[in-house]
């Protein structure tokens, strides 16, 4: 049984480093290589909805190594973010679970995040595509029918589903760990994503104006590390804390 500890700083494994190194190379690409490759990254690799023509089953899994470029509102902080969260919870992880187990949790959170946004965006956009169908039939002007087709269009970036299905597996693994709030306030592990978790529940519930970040995406990604990792434990349970 795992008693209780703090949370020191965490190695570089090698599925973990490379994953880093991978983001920060298509992010460099994304953003310092003109605005028509940034434009054509996006339109071909984010993940777009099932009624988009932009729409490529591969998305489902390249949009987890894509996010916002530089100059962009979330710019640099998007990437740091992930990825610093990938390197705090997920090296536990691969240690533990070895690389190549690890490399499957980590994509298969990712996928299975994007699948449910996905399923949340057929329920979502479905009235919006149908007045679009409608306005369109009936000859709307040109920037009522292009304020649609950005709608229908937008693209979700970003390993945050992954991440957060890291998050969740390591809540379930360590849930007794210490994590520090702004480096002083301890407060376990299983406690800190209860409150990510319903964070996210509330802004998914909540889908304020503005508001551009994919909660359903964390919850799903969430959900499915959550899922994987009780499976695996549950059948061989030496692996695991």
């Amino acid at each position: 049984m795992q008693g209780n500890r703090q949370m020191s700083m965490p190695p570089f494994p090698p599925v973990i480093k490379n994953l880093i190194i991978i983001n920060f190379l298509v992010w460099m690409a994304q953003s310092f290589l003109g605005a028509n490759v940034s434009a054509w990254m996006d339109n071909t690799f984010a993940l777009h909805s099932f009624y988009s023509p932009l729409f490529k089953p591969w998305q489902i899994v390249t949009h987890m190594f894509m996010h916002s470029p530089f100059g962009s509102s979330l710019g640099i902080m998007h990437i740091l973010l992930n990825m610093f969260g990938l390197w705090m919870f997920g090296s536990a992880l691969e240690i533990n679970m070895g690389a190549k187990r690890f490399l499957s949790f980590y994509l298969i959170s990712g996928v299975g995040a994007a699948i449910i946004y996905l399923g949340y965006l057929q329920i979502h956009l479905h009235p919006i595509v149908a007045e679009f169908q409608r306005v369109s039939a009936e000859g709307a002007p040109q920037n009522i029918l292009i304020q649609y087709r950005e709608i229908i269009n937008e693209s979700m970036i970003g390993a945050s589903g992954a991440v957060f299905g890291v998050l969740a597996g390591f809540g379930y693994l360590f849930p007794n760990t210490y994590l520090y709030i702004y480096f002083f306030l301890p407060l376990k592990t299983k406690w800190a994503v209860i409150g990510i978790i319903a964070y996210e529940l509330y802004g998914a519930i909540a889908s304020s104006a503005g508001d551009d970040v994919a909660h359903v995406a964390h919850l799903g990604g969430a959900f499915v590390g959550f899922l994987i990792i009780y499976i695996w434990n549950k059948k061989n349970r030496q692996h695991f804390y």
